[in-house]
């Protein structure tokens, strides 16, 4: 498993339980004890450093190559995905991933960006960073949902939409501009979820729904910590400067209220314990749309376009 820097106190230790568990499983000598002296040990220290994680450490966290992706989330929670491909413009963009498939027996259209897991993975995903046709693959899945009125559920994991030439020359913004308007028109029961880096508008666009929720380590900012540096201390080694500033963890976006709920992730990062972390996350998701049921579609609607016009008001009042 991939070790982050403040993490190494806590590698150290696991490494040396390890190391005991070889000696016991080979036979040479009984330490059960010193084991479970040691990892109880290491769940203190755990808990201990997640307790107290600065922004740029939940960054990192939430950036964890190990992390549960979108395909990840999608396997270990919906039945009978069947993935549907093409904006019906210019291609397929593999970067967002979007189908329909059943979420503990509701039919549901799913949307998420997939940034991969390995260096083939992630250049066939260009690294969760969607082009055009991503985010009008979007439009049209979000408009088909509609049609049929099955519910929204979008999984945010990208550090921003592609910016590369060839993206702009095909109308980068207008595409993610068009996608953020579909997810203010429909009718239907949305929830998303930002499961790891929300990032720009490139998050945004999937992201304008009734229920916008965090896992306990995500961030969520209109640039990455890097950029904002870049721009404002011409420098990108003033990154945990920028983290602070941007005010982008799951807690300080609640008390925002731009994020409506944190789901909690496991001791030490949903990449220590995927299970529990798909578990917390079902169950927080269920409830959203429970919260839904019933409500009329021209109500929703409403109220979701309500929702975003509100954000920032308390502030100029």
């Amino acid at each position: 498993m991939h070790i982050l820097e403040f993490e190494k106190p806590i590698a150290e230790l696991e490494g040396k339980i390890e190391e005991l568990r070889h000696l016991t499983d080979a036979g040479d000598v009984n330490i059960a004890d010193e084991v479970g002296r040691l990892q109880v040990k290491v769940d203190k220290l755990l808990r201990s450093t997640y307790a107290k994680l600065t922004p740029w450490q939940k960054t990192q966290v939430a950036r964890h190559p190990d992390r549960p992706h979108a395909l990840d989330t999608i396997k270990a929670l919906i039945e009978d995905f069947t993935p549907l491909a093409g904006d019906r413009c210019f291609g397929e963009d593999q970067a967002i991933i979007g189908g329909l498939g059943r979420f503990r027996g509701q039919s549901v259209m799913v949307l998420g960006h997939e940034k991969g897991h390995d260096t083939e993975s992630r250049l066939r995903h260009n690294f969760g960073m969607a082009k055009p046709e991503g985010y009008r693959k979007a439009k049209r899945l979000m408009e088909m949902a509609d049609h049929f009125q099955v519910p929204v559920l979008t999984l945010v994991d990208t550090a921003g939409a592609y910016p590369g030439i060839d993206a702009e020359a095909r109308g980068q913004a207008e595409a993610i501009a068009r996608s953020i308007e579909t997810c203010l028109d429909i009718r239907v029961p949305f929830v998303s979820v930002v499961i790891g880096e929300g990032g720009s508008g490139g998050a945004i666009a999937l992201a304008a729904a009734n229920s916008v929720l965090m896992l306990e380590h995500a961030i969520y900012s209109v640039i990455s910590p890097e950029g904002c540096a870049s721009i404002l201390w011409r420098s990108g080694e003033n990154a945990k400067d920028a983290a602070e500033a941007l005010r982008l963890t799951a807690q300080d976006l609640h008390k925002l209220g731009v994020c409506d709920g944190v789901i909690p992730e496991p001791l030490g990062g949903a990449h220590r314990n995927p299970d529990l972390a798909m578990q917390n996350l079902g169950t927080a998701i269920d409830t959203a749309f429970a919260d839904m049921a019933g409500i009329d579609g021209g109500v929703l609607r409403a109220k979701r376009r309500d929702k975003f016009l509100e954000m920032g008001r308390a502030g100029l009042a």
